[in-house]
């Protein structure tokens, strides 16, 4: 165990978070991403049992969001005439606010079609638990200036 860091964090995810650079993308993906076909070229961390929620706020826990970016966080866009509706969406937005001073400005949205096209060129992809739907999330790593 480790002082500061959140247990949710396993080591294989820690160890991802710190090989990535500026600029690479991690993505956290629903129940029902895809994430061993779209990420047959990148790193896979399973993290069945968790949800999407609980990752996101430990992850910007100790990774800082891309700066240079308007939308360093990206959603999967809701297929036109899909009446899914997407709460989970407001949740993301508020641990975002907590650990980036742009808030929801910091979020954008990726056509889902394009969102698979980025996610298998994203450094690494972890697979999660959750069961919202449309539930996926892409953040582009910022420089630690600490």
């Amino acid at each position: 165990m480790l002082k500061g860091i959140p247990h949710i964090l396993s080591p294989e995810l820690l160890k991802v978070l710190c090989e990535m650079g500026h600029s690479d993308r991690i993505v956290i993906g629903d129940g029902n991403f895809p994430a061993e076909s779209v990420g047959k070229n990148c790193k896979v961390v399973r993290m069945d049992g968790h949800g999407v929620p609980e990752l996101l706020e430990a992850i910007l826990t100790v990774m800082p969001l891309d700066e240079y970016v308007e939308h360093p966080v990206s959603l999967m866009e809701v297929m036109k005439g899909d009446p899914v509706k997407t709460p989970i969406w407001d949740t993301y937005k508020e641990i975002i606010a907590k650990h980036d001073a742009r808030g929801a400005k910091a979020v954008g949205t990726i056509e889902r079609f394009q969102f698979y096209k980025e996610a298998s060129e994203a450094y690494a992809i972890v697979t999660t638990g959750e069961s919202a739907v449309y539930a996926n999330v892409m953040l582009q790593k910022g420089v630690v200036k600490d």
